[in-house]
């Protein structure tokens, strides 16, 4: 199960009430390695003046490289996320995650880093069971 949701908020869902600071707040408590990758990479954007951040570091643990796969495979959880800061977010490998301004989506360096000539250069032996 990728996410621990409290029976209050599944009775709301349930009735069709529910918003996105609930679920994020879910998110957050339930994938909070990811969260944080998630949230780190958009206060790096939010503050520096590249094109785009991203995360370099490996997970500590399957643990926490699980969490954040989960997050970044569905598209609710995503969806959520990159609302909630308010970026788009890119996803490589096991660990290599990104957050772009909404305005990059469709430029060059967006476009670069999510095609697969850059997924390609992003492999190494050590993430091929990740």
């Amino acid at each position: 199960m990728s996410l621990d949701v409290p029976a209050p908020l599944l009775e709301r869902a349930e009735r069709g009430e529910i918003d996105d600071a609930d679920f994020v707040e879910v998110v957050r408590q339930s994938l909070p390695y990811a969260y944080e990758v998630v949230s780190r990479v958009a206060g790096e954007l939010r503050s520096g003046s590249e094109e785009y951040a991203d995360n370099l570091v490996a997970p500590p643990d399957e643990v926490a490289r699980g969490q954040l796969l989960r997050a970044m495979a569905s598209d609710a959880i995503r969806g959520g996320l990159e609302r909630h800061f308010g970026v788009k977010l890119a996803f490589q490998n096991c660990h290599r995650v990104a957050a772009f301004p909404l305005s990059a989506v469709g430029g060059e360096t967006y476009s670069t880093f999510i095609g697969t000539r850059a997924q390609l250069l992003n492999q190494s032996p050590e993430l091929r069971n990740c």
